[in-house]
């Protein structure tokens, strides 16, 4: 089995990140709306974890490509031994 590249080790720390921004984002929209600051908080933990389920299972529906496929096909295939 091969080691994970780069890119596939940080992934998880892309889907933390663009929800971590996307809570930022409606944490300060709260907050300058309402000027409540256990509001904005509430929403943005909320923000939060809405934006991370959606965009793993974005990341889930997603077809793969010629390199995965070749993988999974090398993974079904029965061994010789």
């Amino acid at each position: 089995m091969t080691q994970p590249t780069w890119r596939e080790r940080v992934r998880p720390a892309e889907f933390l990140g663009l929800s971590a921004v996307f809570a930022l984002f409606v944490g300060i929209v709260v907050l300058l709306s309402t000027r409540e600051f256990n509001l904005a908080l509430i929403f943005t933990c909320v923000g939060f974890i809405v934006a991370l389920v959606v965009i793993a299972m974005l990341a889930l529906a997603a077809k793969p490509n010629d390199d995965e496929r070749h993988e999974i096909d090398d993974e079904n295939r029965p061994s010789a031994h």
